[in-house]
């Protein structure tokens, strides 16, 4: 279970930090020993295994005191989504339904005011120096709980945590997690991250992310240290890869590219030693330019979603001197041990090899369902098989190769067009900074392929060099027919262009 993770750590690497953050450090064996208080004062407060707590902060050591104490007593964790608008959040409390709302001080006025509208407004525990007179504070709230042993233990079959999906496509849905499944993740991350207790990783991905989750669990799985930035910044991410000697590195495509270009000396990344990059399709322009720019890491891409991790393509086929490497370089791997994966098409059956379909998988380290939707478990879980609504493709060697988001394929004129295949031509284009394609209605196609594109600075792109550019590299159906520039795009916590959004904003522009 999970609690043997925190609780060998304590024993084996008891001085070794688990969580760092500016001045603020705790070491596995203070973890633990926190983690038991939290389980202790919840006790006192009425919390029982399997009751819920909802945890919203920015990444801070308290956020992983909280996850150490639900992962050692089988209370159940909802984290919510700091960017959320006061009526989302509301919307989470009232799914989840917690008995204590852990909050950082700029949210709680909001959570104050929201918890109001519940049936039964929880306990409010305030993180930070500010407080509130209406909330416990969290360092009070610690030293309230017992030390020794948790007032109870996680059983194997509990649920763990309930994490809300990005909502890319569609409303969020509520992933169900369980301990089981989530000591597997964080097994089989350590093994592909290849991680120890020397190693130290930097997380700047929301810790209300199943990616930051998954990451953190694989260095914690052997004693490692978590190094933790509030949010991304390029500028403070680059002095901790210094300061801190980070030997891991976990980015959204969107990071990668920010960080090695506020790079100014490699040998400030000296020591990392593994670059994770997930979340999103990679332009092959920014990573040929990441493995040019830190040659002394290996690099790893994984693919997967709150609901399952799928494959990943390790540093061995990172290598630019194969011959055969563009291609590979394109694709998310292999599957992951323990994970079977089928290419079907509409009717369910498996396609042939190198035909495109939709991406389902089957394994124990996937969710278990959503929260309190029944309908939405069912289209999703279907003879065993998570449908993930991504379509992909395997070629002759077993590589699988993400295509699409199947709501994000474009129809246009009765031709499918595949949006990453497009942007990545786009990214080629000289003076092009970022790009996204989406569909927007028309009268003639139905849809027309649309190019929202960041310019470089001082640089000027215009439609016609768009169209010539992509036409000498694809099907005249896949070239774009409008362009939007914009200074820059909007991106979810997940690292994910929030491409929902464009098209609601440009749709009927």
């Amino acid at each position: 279970m999970l609690s043997d993770i925190v609780t060998d750590n304590a024993l084996r690497y008891p001085d070794v930090p688990a969580y760092r953050l500016g001045q603020r450090s705790v070491t596995h064996g203070a973890l633990r020993e926190r983690a038991v208080r939290l389980v202790s004062a919840m006790a006192k407060a009425g919390v029982r295994r399997q009751d819920r707590i909802a945890v919203l902060s920015r990444n801070s050591v308290e956020f992983g005191e909280l996850m150490a104490s639900t992962q050692l007593s089988g209370i159940i964790m909802a984290t919510v989504n700091f960017r959320l608008s006061p009526p989302e959040v509301l919307d989470v409390l009232r799914r989840v339904s917690p008995s204590v709302v852990f909050c950082a001080d700029e949210f709680a006025l909001m959570i104050a005011e929201l918890v109001q509208c519940l049936p039964s407004p929880p306990l409010l525990v305030s993180i930070g120096e500010v407080g509130r007179p209406d909330m416990v504070d969290y360092e009070g709230f610690v030293a309230g709980g017992d030390a020794g042993e948790p007032a109870f233990v996680a059983q194997p079959e509990d649920i763990a945590c309930l994490l809300f999906t990005s909502g890319t496509t569609g409303a969020s849905k509520c992933c169900v997690l369980g301990q089981r499944e989530l000591r597997r993740v964080a097994l089989t991350m350590n093994t592909e991250l290849r991680s120890g207790s020397e190693d130290r990783g930097l997380i700047n991905m929301p810790m209300f992310h199943f990616g930051a989750i998954g990451i953190i669990g694989g260095l914690h799985a052997r004693g490692g240290t978590v190094v933790l930035q509030q949010q991304f910044d390029a500028a403070e991410a680059i002095r901790l890869l210094a300061d801190e000697q980070i030997t891991v590195l976990h980015l959204a495509p969107v990071m990668l590219r920010a960080l090695i270009e506020e790079l100014g000396d490699a040998r400030a990344a000296a020591s990392v030693r593994t670059v994770v990059y997930s979340a999103a399709p990679m332009s092959m322009t920014t990573l040929e330019r990441a493995l040019a720019v830190l040659p002394g890491a290996g690099f790893l891409n994984l693919y997967g979603q709150t609901e399952a991790i799928v494959s990943g393509l390790p540093r061995e086929l990172h290598a630019r001197e194969h011959p055969d490497a563009p291609d590979r370089l394109r694709s998310v791997g292999f599957p992951l041990p323990g994970v079977r994966v089928r290419i079907v098409g509409d009717d369910g059956r498996d396609v042939a090899a190198g035909e495109p379909g939709e991406i389902i998988i089957r394994s124990e380290l996937m969710f278990r369902g959503y929260w309190d939707d029944y309908a939405a478990t069912l289209a999703t879980l279907r003879d065993g098989w998570c449908h993930t609504g991504d379509i992909g493709r395997f070629d002759g060697r077993g590589l699988l190769y993400l295509v699409d988001r199947k709501k994000d394929v474009i129809i246009t004129g009765g031709e499918n067009v595949y949006s990453p295949e497009v942007e990545e031509v786009v990214c080629e284009l000289e003076g092009v900074a970022a790009c996204a394609v989406i569909g927007v209605a028309d009268d003639r196609w139905g849809e027309a392929v649309c190019a929202v594109v960041v310019p470089r600075p001082g640089a000027i792109i215009t439609l016609n060099a768009v169209q010539n550019h992509v036409r000498q590299k694809l099907a005249g159906y896949k070239v774009p027919r409008r362009l939007v520039t914009v200074d820059e795009l909007p991106v979810l916590a997940s690292g994910k262009i929030d491409k929902k959004r464009l098209r609601t904003e440009l749709g009927s522009a």
